[in-house]
């Protein structure tokens, strides 16, 4: 699943592991399973994040190489935010070949810059459970607290306006370059991305078939 922030990639991905049967693989849900279990790359990746910084190539990588080797991932996958650039697509591409893997379909989700603004500006999350609402598309009872577990909302600081339009610009430079990367080699379908959910899901499965 390919797409800049606000795009809805992760619904998109949970729907279409819900109509496969296949796991959903999510690097930021890997780099959470790796802290808490404390694996070697697990250790790794804090030293980075605790550091501020970015997790290297290598280590997501080596995160990625594990999950796709668990039982689950025999009959399918879907990778949900990896890869994000040109290099770990062609490393990924390596990696699966190597293990006699490979990749049926890029999904690309295109959605306008100014509503991608819109989607990101309006993003609340729940300190406690990681729930996500909008003020307009899903908003809470409270601007303050979680429907789900009670607990603090707050606005991530790369959700602010003067940080949004930032962001945008670096991903979709590098989800160009992806979809370049894809087309070339005769996987990408591009979707258009507004509209519900749902509209989206039916464009993606048509692609698809």
């Amino acid at each position: 699943m390919l797409g800049p922030p606000g795009a809805g990639k992760g619904t998109q991905a949970r729907l279409l592991k819900d109509a496969f049967g296949v796991p959903q693989i999510s690097t930021g849900d890997m780099l959470r399973d790796a802290l808490h279990s404390g694996t070697p790359l697990g250790q790794a990746a804090r030293r980075y994040m605790d550091a501020g910084k970015l997790v290297p190539d290598d280590v997501v990588i080596g995160l990625v190489e594990e999950r796709l080797q668990e039982s689950d991932c025999k009959d399918g996958f879907i990778l949900d935010g990896f890869p994000r650039t040109v290099a770990q697509a062609e490393v990924l591409q390596g990696l699966l070949k190597a293990h006699g893997q490979g990749l049926d379909a890029v999904v690309a989700v295109h959605v306008p810059h100014e509503e991608l603004v819109r989607r990101l500006g309006g993003r609340l999350v729940c300190r406690s459970c990681g729930a996500m609402f909008h003020i307009e598309f899903n908003p809470p009872a409270s601007l303050e607290r979680c429907d789900a577990c009670g607990g603090d909302l707050y606005q991530r600081d790369d959700d602010r306006p003067d940080r949004i339009s930032v962001r945008l610009t670096v991903h979709e430079q590098q989800v160009s370059a992806l979809e370049e990367f894809y087309r070339a080699v005769g996987l990408l379908h591009p979707v258009e991305g507004t509209g519900t959910p749902d509209d989206v899901f039916g464009r993606i499965k048509a692609s698809l078939r």
